[in-house]
């Protein structure tokens, strides 16, 4: 299936994620409740509203208010009816985060291209075990400043990442560097509509620019092409991802914005 730009752009205005444990709500915009664990607050997006932007911004203000809680996130997007950027910068809302969208086919011949930029000493793995989502949580909480699963959470951790795995629908990926195979970067990719969503791609920092993210792009490419995917989507942040997507031969569609305002 070939997918054109108004379905790579649809695709990503229905991209939200919702953390396990959170809350949301569905009026104006969508609202979803992050728990503590991913240090708390709201995130906004996907506004379609027939009232104005004062009112939509009024409303997940009241929201975020009423989940006891004080920072609203809010994520930009260029299909927003209407557009809360103005408002929200009236409001005092600080921007504080800007991502490339980004989308490429996914065929042997963009996955070999990806892969030929991969150095040697950095490789990457289909994530299946307790340990292995152990490395991943060690990367994922200096990197996302978030707080690291117990063991309870993370045998819970590795039964929705076999379950996903299972189905088809879903691979978490950790890369590796040295000859010591230190775990050292991590993402995952979910198939949604023929489209590989790839998402939550982080390195750690001393290991940055070593090929590792690289080879955590590649290995989600073949997973999703594997299980059907055509088309890979990803949102990657203009001061790091961003370079080496456009060099792997990811098109740019758009960028969307992120705006902190204090409820």
């Amino acid at each position: 299936m070939t997918h054109t730009i108004d379905d790579v752009l649809r695709a990503s205005a229905a991209w939200v994620w919702f953390p396990r444990g959170s809350e949301q709500q569905r009026s104006h915009l969508q609202l979803v409740r992050y728990p503590t664990r991913f240090g708390g607050g709201v995130r906004g997006s996907q506004v379609d509203s027939d009232a104005d932007a004062a009112t939509v911004v009024e409303h997940a203000i009241d929201r975020t208010r009423a989940w006891d809680e004080s920072e609203l996130r809010f994520w930009t997007n260029a299909s927003d009816r209407p557009d809360l950027e103005a408002e929200l910068r009236k409001r005092g809302a600080e921007h504080i985060d800007t991502v490339a969208v980004f989308a490429s086919r996914i065929d042997s011949a963009t996955i070999d291209s990806a892969a030929s930029d991969v150095p040697p000493e950095a490789r990457a793995e289909v994530v299946r075990t307790l340990e292995q989502v152990r490395e991943v949580d060690a990367i994922n909480v200096p990197v996302w400043k978030q707080q690291p699963l117990d063991d309870e959470g993370l045998r819970i951790e590795l039964d929705e990442i076999t379950s996903a795995y299972d189905a088809g629908t879903q691979v978490r990926v950790l890369a590796r560097l040295g000859a010591d195979g230190e775990a050292v970067s991590t993402g995952g990719c979910t198939i949604v509509d023929g489209f590989a969503r790839l998402w939550g791609a982080a390195t750690i920092e001393q290991a940055r620019g070593r090929g590792a993210y690289r080879a955590v792009l590649v290995e989600r490419l073949r997973q999703s092409a594997a299980r059907g995917a055509t088309t890979a989507l990803v949102k990657g942040r203009t001061a790091t991802s961003a370079p080496i997507l456009a060099r792997a031969g990811f098109t740019k569609y758009g960028e969307e914005r992120c705006y902190l305002l204090r409820a």
